[in-house]
């Protein structure tokens, strides 16, 4: 077996438990749908507007994208920054990448230079693929900027190619359905199920994301576990809206836990409310995954009482905990039942489950997809406390990761010595089920997009009238949290939140990590041992919203 450098695997004694014990398969992540398509290749696999795609036209798609990278050099454990909207070609390059046992590492679509050039670098990336233009942004110019840091990077482009950049169609263009069958075939068999299939992002809590390598033996197990947790089977129609680059949209189950069964996926277009209950009718879901603002707007807009919903059996919710009155009004106002998914792109999945009392159903942040998942919840001395006490979540089991690709140092912080990863979570525990409180590090959670404090704080620095910089979480009716900048000026300087947004944006960071206010302190509270005390921060700017709302 020829293993990713850098990539740390199970020690072999697990990794044959977990073969015996029937969790992992033997399957890639090509293998895992081909088994659908050999089943089902007349069925709809994919909808995206008046595009309806089988899971024949998928294969078909895929093996002939396949054979057109390998015929440009493109080879197995290849690492390839994979940066597409909803789009149905993010499926044909997804797929086409893991058939041949390239590794797509998957960017969102806010991530700008500054995230893109720190995926490029730290995967060892060879290629680089995007839309010309989606969501206003021209992503050509930034792809080109790439390609002047890292030699030899191959851009493509869905869409109209820029100058030295390949465009999807023209990388296609000569090559049959079944030209190449060959070489695709060839390539498949040579894929080992063990290595590295997928480059996820962390959350990024202290500085720029870490890469996260999931195997196709272990991540087909994330699908097939919490695809069984959520009831798919071939009658799902699942509805992806948010990125289908996040963990949660991709696997948790996401649209590999529908073609592990043969559902299919509809693609929304927009968070449109009305737009998606439209599609909801049309297309008959039965299932959304969806984050705290979607579901607050839905409850809150009479838009979906326009359209035929009887079909949405399931509404999920992932990224930051849904309030237990927000889960009642699903039941009560859309006939669906509220399924909590929480867990983290590293590996452990907790969802409630569908027939669970309403108790848990209402209140639980879930338990884990896998009976061998190992979960313990910690003090700071790494004791375990006992039931219904706060503490640090830990888990290890066969699809949480053993280390972050090349980040030893990293890893030391985030693994114990036997291999539990550290979640960051504060969390409580009853037996299996798990209330998730908060985070342990300082991490804004903007309705499921994480923050990290301190990389925004360094940004922040940069700005010539900024002696010293403080971010924190402030509370927001519809997002959970947003961010609120606290700084000190040098002295003689000003700053507005427009300049201070305006300077920011130049250092092209995503939009999400901007601050959405601005206070300009004369200092910062400070602990007898000089630490910034951010908890006073954050009541501070809690009550002046309070005020301003005359509450």
């Amino acid at each position: 077996m020829t293993m990713l450098d850098g990539f740390t695997p199970w020690p072999p004694e697990l990794a044959q438990r977990f073969r015996a014990g029937g969790y992992w398969e033997g399957l890639t992540l090509w293998g895992m749908v081909a088994r659908t398509v050999a089943r089902l290749p007349d069925k709809v696999a994919l909808v995206a507007g008046e595009r309806r795609e089988t899971y024949a036209d998928l294969d078909r798609a895929s093996a002939r994208l396949g054979a057109a990278l390998l015929r440009q050099g493109i080879r197995p454990l290849d690492r390839v920054v994979l940066q597409l909207p909803n789009v149905p070609e993010f499926v044909h390059w997804y797929l086409a990448l893991v058939r041949i046992g390239a590794i797509p590492v998957l960017a969102l679509r806010a991530h700008r230079h500054t995230e893109v050039r720190h995926f490029i670098r730290a995967s060892g990336a060879v290629a680089y693929v995007v839309p010309d233009v989606a969501h206003h942004f021209d992503y050509r110019p930034m792809a080109t900027q790439m390609q002047g840091e890292f030699a030899g990077l191959r851009v493509y482009v869905v869409g109209e190619a820029g100058d030295g950049q390949t465009a999807h169609a023209a990388l296609l263009q000569g090559l049959t359905d079944d030209e190449g069958t060959a070489e695709i075939r060839a390539a498949e068999a040579t894929v080992d199920p063990a290595d590295v299939a997928t480059m996820l992002l962390s959350g990024g809590t202290t500085s720029l994301s870490k890469l996260i390598p999931r195997t196709h033996e272990d991540y087909v197990l994330n699908a097939r576990l919490c695809g069984r947790a959520a009831g798919f089977d071939e009658q799902t129609v699942f509805m992806a809206i948010l990125p289908l680059g996040h963990n949660y949209n991709l696997a948790s189950p996401g649209i590999l836990g529908a073609f592990y069964t043969g559902g299919t996926v509809v693609l929304a277009p927009s968070t449109d409310t009305a737009e998606i209950f439209r599609l909801v009718e049309q297309e008959r879901v039965t299932v959304i995954a969806a984050v705290v603002p979607l579901i607050s707007a839905w409850l809150a807009s009479d838009e979906p009482k326009r359209f035929d919903h009887s079909s949405l059996k399931v509404v999920q919710n992932g990224g930051a905990r849904l309030a237990p009155e927000l889960r009642q009004r699903l039941i009560s106002e859309l006939a669906c039942t509220p399924q909590e998914i929480y867990g983290t792109a590293e590996g452990l999945i907790n969802m409630t489950r569908l027939d669970d009392p309403l108790e848990l159903i209402l209140h639980s942040s879930g338990r884990p997809v896998c009976e061998d998942d190992e979960i313990a919840v910690v003090d700071d001395d790494g004791r375990e406390v006992p039931d219904g006490e706060a503490g640090e979540l830990i888990t290890r089991g066969p699809y949480t990761i053993r280390g972050y690709y090349r980040a030893p140092e990293k890893n030391s912080e985030a693994f114990t010595a036997d291999g539990f990863y550290r979640m960051g979570d504060i969390v409580r525990k009853w037996g299996r089920n798990i209330q998730a409180e908060g985070r342990r590090k300082d991490l804004i959670n903007r309705g499921g997009e994480k923050i990290s404090c301190e990389e925004v704080e360094n940004f922040i620095h940069r700005h010539p009238a900024v002696k010293s910089a403080c971010l924190v979480a402030m509370p927001d009716p519809v997002f959970g949290e947003k961010a609120c900048a606290f700084v000190v000026l040098r002295e003689g300087e000003s700053l507005t939140f427009e300049g201070l947004t305006t300077f920011l944006r130049g250092l092209q960071i995503a939009s999400y990590k901007l601050p959405e206010r601005l206070e300009v302190v004369t200092q910062f509270p400070l602990s007898p041992v000089g630490k910034i005390l951010k908890r006073e921060l954050r009541d501070a700017i809690a009550a002046r919203l309070d005020a301003e709302a005359g509450v």
